[in-house]
């Protein structure tokens, strides 16, 4: 029987699977964006260091990635991306997925609140929110890559964008929870929030596929009548463009994860008070906004490559980190923290996307779960090793040196990965000319000797 693939609707119910990842995405990114808030009330709370303090977002980054997994979807979704969550993309549906997923970001948050000791926020805080934000991002991203195709830059740029949307609200909303309630009852607040997660959980509608395409994702039996399963494509791992595409994304998450975590402390160490700091946070979210809006609409365009694109905005980012700390007034930071924003913005409207550019759309959800799995070291590293560069040097400003250096380091390896892959399409039109060549001469000489 043929095998053919579902084809993306681009529109219809798309659009509330869209709605309902904008909603996800603001409930666990952009509460992950604004940890920062929390950063100096937790330091003094247990009377640790930077770099100590810094763990907790490392550690619920690494789990993040860690757990992340691209759900089997009934009839459509047959590979799982991490090995820590094969085992449910077996049993349950996406909608199930997301619902364990909201329940354990809120058990985090609530029993952080608790406020217990260091170990337990480690637990908490990062362990069972960084695995409940991980169950329910990735499989949100990865319906709104397969409801859309054609319009699938803009499509993903929208439901990302909720990211910043609620970023740019929770910044002041969550520094008022803590001078209202301590950061113990802020979190608390925050972790019943997140159980608004399930409701969004329940909105996810697997692509229902043809009889044909059903056999596809089914288990097949071979000739003995052993069943197979369609799992992991761990040979992607062999691909180079897909390793070095990897590389960048490792630097950049060692890069990405520190402004946002220092921002605040940053401003603080300069005298300002609180909520100017958390002003700068939701300025950088609208930017942030702007940015991914912008470049969506941008790749859309296709008048440059998405890895070229990605090249530039990316490097750009880190020159911006390096010079943010020349800053030392309010409206400075406001203008650097903007420009980085929008710039971070444009990194993520196409750095997911362009994983089909890579490897296809065939080999999207392998490869997405090999990029999530593995940069996963970058984001755990990065903070603690900004914080022990804070604390060497008793300057905020070595974290964002940091930072910029790892972001303009990774655009070097998306360059390499577009080299790769333009040198194989030469390559295959070459082959392919060369083929219809000969074709034509064999046609010729035939008719010669008629």
């Amino acid at each position: 029987m043929e095998k053919r693939p579902i084809e993306p609707p681009d529109g219809g119910y798309g659009w509330v699977i869209v709605t309902s990842a904008f909603f996800i995405m603001g409930l666990t990114a952009a509460v992950l964006k604004n940890f920062g808030l929390f950063f100096l009330d937790i330091q003094r709370h247990y009377s640790v260091y930077t770099s100590t303090t810094s763990w907790v977002t490392s550690t619920t980054i690494a789990v993040f990635h860690l757990g992340v997994k691209m759900l089997q979807r009934k009839h459509r979704l047959c590979s799982s991306s991490a090995p820590l969550a094969s085992t449910l993309s077996m049993h349950l549906s996406q909608r199930s997925v997301i619902v364990i997923g909201g329940l354990l970001s809120a058990s985090g948050m609530i029993i952080a609140s608790l406020g217990l000791s260091l170990p337990w926020l480690y637990v908490s805080m990062g362990v069972l929110q960084g695995l409940g934000m991980s169950l329910a991002w990735i499989p949100s991203n990865s319906m709104v890559s397969h409801y859309f195709k054609r319009w699938r830059p803009i499509a993903y740029a929208v439901a990302s964008s909720g990211e910043c949307v609620f970023a740019m609200i929770f910044s002041p909303f969550f520094q008022w929870l803590i001078e209202s309630y301590t950061w113990q009852g802020a979190v608390l607040i925050i972790g019943g929030l997140q159980l608004n997660l399930c409701v969004c959980g329940a909105l996810m509608r697997p692509l229902q596929a043809d009889p044909v395409t059903q056999n596809c994702c089914q288990d097949s039996k071979d000739q003995n009548g052993t069943t197979k399963k369609v799992t992991f494509k761990w040979s992607l791992i062999q691909r180079p463009e897909l390793l070095l595409y990897i590389v960048f994304a490792i630097l950049a998450a060692a890069g990405f994860f520190i402004p946002p975590l220092f921002l605040v402390p940053y401003t603080n160490s300069l005298g300002m008070e609180q909520y100017w700091a958390a002003s700068v946070l939701s300025v950088l979210a609208l930017a942030d906004l702007l940015g991914r809006l912008a470049c969506g609409w941008l790749a859309n365009l296709r008048l440059v490559r998405n890895l070229q694109l990605l090249t530039m905005v990316v490097t750009a980012g880190g020159v911006v980190l390096l010079l943010l700390p020349v800053a030392q007034d309010y409206w400075a930071i406001l203008v650097f923290s903007s420009m980085y924003g929008f710039l971070f913005g444009c990194v993520v409207a196409i750095h997911v996307t362009s994983i089909v550019d890579v490897v296809g759309l065939e080999g999207f959800d392998s490869a997405l779960g090999l990029f999530m799995l593995l940069r996963s070291s970058g984001g755990f590293v990065g903070p603690p090793a900004a914080g022990w560069l804070v604390d060497w040097t008793d300057d905020f400003s070595a974290g964002f040196y940091l930072s910029g250096f790892c972001l303009v380091l990774s655009g070097f390896f998306v360059v390499f990965v577009d080299r790769l892959l333009e040198k194989k399409k030469l390559s295959v039109k070459q082959t392919d000319s060369c083929s219809d060549t000969t074709g034509y001469q064999i046609i010729k000489v035939d008719r010669t000797d008629d």
